[in-house]
């Protein structure tokens, strides 16, 4: 009875270790995707407005550039789609975030009706988005992408060559957006690189042909 007693003490404690190991393995799994979840979130807000401010912005300092070689005038069109286009992604984001605050605050309103766990819910609150966080992001990550083609340009008078320099360094800065998307989101890089220089590449080609079709019919 005492060696069957003993064995079966041994048992569970040989059990015991293996559960604690299962358990923690599985909540560290659970942190790990809950800790990818909430980086995806800025990443996304960060590099959508990095990508947005390069691409926009020099396609516009492109389009310009097709019917006016004035530098100043080229400048001038990069710095009002850099301001135009961080306020329009500040206000974009903080209503998109905003509406989702509201319909999580609305869900847990009605959870709490249910007579949830108060540390439930004091943990799910700060975990919401704050919509101010999410519209100053994507403004200052506009304007960073935006600052690309107006520090190329700024310094170079001659026509041809600026716009040579403004095209290498913006191609430049898409394949480093492209690379760090695909790094820091886990996917192939070198598809997402492609993907983000030919984007940009066409948005600034057919931006400065139609502008440049528009400018020599005479309108």
């Amino acid at each position: 009875m005492a060696s069957e007693h003993s064995t079966s003490l041994n048992q569970t404690k040989s059990v015991h270790p293996n559960n604690d190991l299962e358990q923690q393995e599985s909540l560290e799994v659970e942190t790990k995707d809950f800790d990818y979840s909430k980086r995806s979130q800025w990443l996304r807000a960060a590099v959508l407005g990095a990508n947005d401010g390069l691409v926009s912005t020099a396609s516009l300092m492109m389009g310009v550039g097709a019917v006016k070689q004035d530098i100043k005038v080229m400048i001038l069109t990069g710095f009002a789609g850099l301001v135009a286009g961080a306020c329009s992604m500040a206000i974009g984001e903080f209503v998109s975030v905003y509406s989702q605050l509201d319909i999580e605050l609305a869900q847990m309103k009605r959870d709490n009706r249910r007579h949830r766990d108060q540390e439930e819910d004091e943990k799910e609150k700060e975990s919401l988005p704050n919509p101010i966080h999410a519209a100053a992001a994507s403004a200052l990550a506009f304007s960073v992408g935006a600052m690309v083609p107006l520090l190329a340009a700024s310094f170079i008078r001659d026509y041809k060559v600026r716009l040579a320099v403004v095209l290498g360094a913006v191609s430049f800065a898409l394949v480093v957006f492209g690379w760090l998307g695909a790094v820091l989101g886990k996917a192939p890089t070198l598809r997402s690189c492609v993907r983000v220089l030919v984007g940009g590449w066409l948005a600034m080609a057919i931006t400065f042909g139609l502008t440049k079709l528009i400018g020599s019919s005479g309108l």
